[in-house]
């Protein structure tokens, strides 16, 4: 079974039965840091972790799919976290208005949807 870690609490409560879900109270950093971590130790990317065009500092939420078996690390998916965790380093957190909130879940969410309808 597949990991799926978010902070995105849809997300954890819409797919906590299809895969190892990994809910995290934290931002976006923490998130991405935890994957780089899963990723070190044999996981492989399934999801790309900038999905669309939201910069990492307009969405507190992501949900980032990987493999649920441990394999030879992935020097590309360790390549594409470090770019990744690097860029949201760049981007300075913003100040949300709480009424958008769920919105930002509900489109995180339809990322992960996406990608299971193309898989």
């Amino acid at each position: 079974m597949d990991i799926l870690v978010t902070n995105n609490p849809l997300v954890h409560q819409q797919y906590r039965g299809d895969f190892r879900v990994t809910f995290l109270d934290t931002d976006l950093l923490e998130i991405f840091i935890n994957v780089r971590d899963l990723i070190h130790k044999g996981h492989k990317l399934l999801t790309h972790p900038l999905t669309g065009s939201i910069k990492p500092n307009e969405s507190p939420y992501k949900s980032i799919l990987v493999t649920g078996t441990a394999a030879e690390t992935d020097t590309q998916s360790v390549s594409i976290m470090e770019e990744c965790i690097e860029t949201v380093k760049k981007f300075p957190p913003k100040s949300i208005n709480k009424k958008h909130l769920l919105d930002m879940q509900i489109l995180d969410l339809s990322f992960i949807k996406t990608s299971q309808s193309n898989r």
